[in-house]
């Protein structure tokens, strides 16, 4: 191999690296831009989410929603915020509620269905809330709790 030919596969294999690395390294930041935009973003709905927890719990409170509606996206708010709050003992009735009338339509299904499965479905919906009534009403009132305690907590 002549000495020329070396030194031009030297300079290959430098350029080649050296597009390599630079290659590399706008990946990596590309990956933290990303990875900043997702956390601003999870910030931004957890501060929603605990905004609006505010609203809905006081809804419930207010009566302006029945207990069925307020858990379900009372449970869905808590998801948002941080997924483990539904495990505490204070709010695990909204899951509660929403598993045991998670099977009920709603929308455009609801109104597809015939008055009698209708009235058979609001029957076990309203069973279900009045079991839990007392308990989802105290959780409202933590959720509230928590709310006004922790509004900074997520920033």
């Amino acid at each position: 191999m002549s000495t020329m030919l070396a030194y031009a596969l030297l300079g290959l294999g430098i350029v080649i690296i050296a597009a390599l690395a630079w290659y590399a390294w706008s990946l990596k930041n590309e990956v933290r831009r990303r990875e900043g935009v997702i956390r601003d973003e999870e910030r931004r709905a957890r501060e929603n989410g605990l905004e609006n927890l505010g609203l809905v719990a006081s809804a419930l409170l207010q009566r302006q929603v029945d207990v069925t509606e307020g858990c379900w996206r009372l449970k869905v708010l808590f998801e948002i915020i941080d997924p483990a709050l539904l495990e505490r003992r204070e709010f695990r009735v909204f899951a509660e509620v929403y598993e045991q009338t998670r099977h009920l339509h709603t929308h455009q299904a609801r109104q597809e269905l015939t008055p009698k499965e209708r009235f058979a479905e609001d029957k076990q919906r309203l069973a279900v809330e009045e079991a839990n009534r007392d308990d989802v009403l105290a959780a409202a009132q933590a959720a509230l709790d928590f709310q006004a305690r922790y509004p900074d907590s997520l920033n």
